[in-house]
C-alpha cells in the first residue's frame, strides 16, 4: 500500500528554519515525482516544490526560491524540504504528494491535480 507521512512541522518564530520530512513506503522514490504543497485557513492548496524521480529536476514557487531547498534520500526513501527565513506567510498545513513518472524525470508544481497519492499533511506556524 502506497503511503506517504509528512513530519517536522510545528511552531517556530519569523526568521527561523524548519525541515520537514515526506517518508515513503509501498514505493520507491526512484520511480515516482514527489511534490510539496501548502493551504493556509481560506486560501486554496498551493505547490511550493517538487523534486524528480531522480532528484535532478527541482521546481519551487516565486515564494519559496532562494529561502527553501528541496532534497531526497534515496536510501531512506525520504523527501526533506529545508525551509529557512520563515515568515508568518508560510504558515499552512504543509502536504507531500507522488505521481509515478516511469518514462519521463520531471516534476509538476502547478497542478494539484497532476499528483495521485497525498499524505495527511503537517503544521507549520510562524508566529512569534
Amino acid at each position: 500500500q502506497l503511503q506517504l507521512v509528512e513530519s517536522g512541522g510545528g511552531l517556530v518564530q519569523p526568521g527561523g528554519s524548519l525541515r520537514l520530512s515526506c517518508g515513503v513506503s509501498g514505493f520507491t522514490l526512484n520511480y515516482y515525482g514527489i511534490g510539496w504543497f501548502r493551504q493556509a485557513p481560506g486560501k486554496e492548496r498551493e505547490g511550493v516544490s517538487c523534486i524528480s524521480k531522480s532528484g535532478g529536476i527541482v521546481n519551487y514557487a516565486d515564494s519559496a526560491k532562494g529561502r527553501f531547498t528541496i532534497s531526497r534520500d534515496a536510501a531512506k526513501n525520504t523527501v526533506y524540504p529545508q525551509m529557512n527565513s520563515l515568515e508568518p506567510e508560510d504558515t499552512a498545513v504543509y502536504y507531500c504528494a507522488a505521481r509515478l513518472t516511469p518514462v519521463q524525470d520531471l516534476c509538476i508544481l502547478a497542478s494539484r491535480s497532476w499528483y495521485t497519492y497525498w499524505g495527511q499533511g503537517t503544521q507549520v506556524t510562524v508566529s512569534s
